[in-house]
């Protein structure tokens, strides 16, 4: 069964940088779209970028994307989400979600990760 598991969250002070990580697994087609989303307190879930199978093409949250990098591992299947100038405001619970096809726009997100905390004080 798929199995997305991320790692890398934790406390970090304002200004700072984090990276987190998303490990997949079990996946039993070739292609699949790789998303990271959060849920940060009082606000719906927020897409925060989407890389499509082919491992480079990006589809950054335009909300974020002046400080958030997301990038793919095909031979490792990975999903990174690296996370500059942290503001209080980026506290909340990081998933990472995956869908089978290989074009994100058009990918339903059917797998979820369990989710890791960033606290930013």
């Amino acid at each position: 069964h798929v199995q997305l598991v991320e790692s890398g969250g934790g406390p970090v002070q304002a200004g700072g940088s984090l990276r987190l990580s998303c490990a997949a697994s079990g996946f039993t087609a070739p292609h699949y779209c790789m998303a990271w989303f959060r849920q940060t307190p009082g606000k719906e879930r927020e897409n925060l970028g989407a890389v499509d199978s082919d491992g480079t093409t990006v589809y950054p949250a335009d909300s974020v994307k002046d400080r958030f990098t997301i990038s793919r591992d095909k031979d490792k299947n990975t999903l990174t989400l690296q996370m500059n100038s942290l503001t209080i405001d980026d506290t909340g619970v990081y998933t990472c979600a995956a869908g089978y096809g290989g074009w994100c726009p058009a990918t339903s997100f059917i797998f979820w990760g369990q989710g890791t905390q960033v606290t930013v004080s």
